[in-house]
């Protein structure tokens, strides 16, 4: 499949197909595209935010560290989806660092094009609502996961939560997505992501392909 590029990532999104003719203008000629590195950051803790992010390509995972080096990671972001804008409601700065798993492109939507839409396009800010409420939804089954799961189950829900209709738009059921990227996102080691797949594809709930995964039991994996 063709990558796409940010015009198409723009107009496609859940929100961007509920704009009018002179909002999708604006945030066609407003947005702008960056390049990150894999292992580099897409936004840094601290730092004040200056815009709603995007995925065109490639994936990413919002944790936080301590000085002493230990890392909980909060959530993951995969190609199609959007964060940050809880933050940029605030008008703060990041409470998390967001890393590139793989060489990612990012959409950046400005501050002042943002709150432009919030007050001037309804369906934007009931987006804005559906996203933030299932962001909180993905925070609380994040929480109850690390404490409560094995690793199978982690990654099982890990994977489900990557087909969410409220954060892609339009999920297959395919993701061209690695072992090891999909570890780091669930917050366990390669090893455990190779032997999670394999029970779940006992289950008959995924195919493991050399190209990434599929998926053929939704409703299974989140009942993991």
């Amino acid at each position: 499949m063709p990558a796409m590029d940010l015009q198409e990532m723009l107009t496609k999104s859940i929100w961007g197909r509920n704009l009018g003719p002179a909002e999708l203008n604006r945030v066609l000629r407003d947005a702008r595209e960056r390049g990150v590195t894999a292992g580099d950051a897409i936004v840094r803790r601290g730092e004040p935010a200056e815009h709603w992010c995007g995925l065109i390509q490639g994936f990413g995972k919002m944790s936080v560290g301590s000085a002493e080096g230990r890392e909980t990671s909060l959530t993951s972001i995969a190609s199609g989806g959007w964060f940050g804008e809880g933050t940029l409601i605030k008008r703060g700065s990041w409470q998390y660092d967001a890393v590139a798993l793989r060489d990612c492109r990012v959409a950046l939507l400005p501050r002042d094009t943002f709150e432009w839409l919030r007050a001037s396009s309804l369906p934007f800010n009931h987006h804005l609502q559906v996203l933030m409420s299932a962001r909180m939804g993905q925070f609380i089954a994040r929480l109850c996961d690390d404490r409560l799961l094995d690793s199978t189950g982690r990654v099982a829900h890990c994977l489900a939560g990557l087909f969410s209709p409220e954060l892609y738009p339009e999920p297959g059921s395919f993701i061209d997505i690695r072992q090891a990227e999909l570890g780091q996102m669930a917050g366990v080691s390669r090893q455990r992501a190779n032997r999670a797949l394999q029970l779940l594809e006992e289950r008959g709930l995924v195919r493991v392909e050399r190209r990434g995964i599929e998926v053929l039991d939704l409703a299974g994996l989140r009942a993991c």
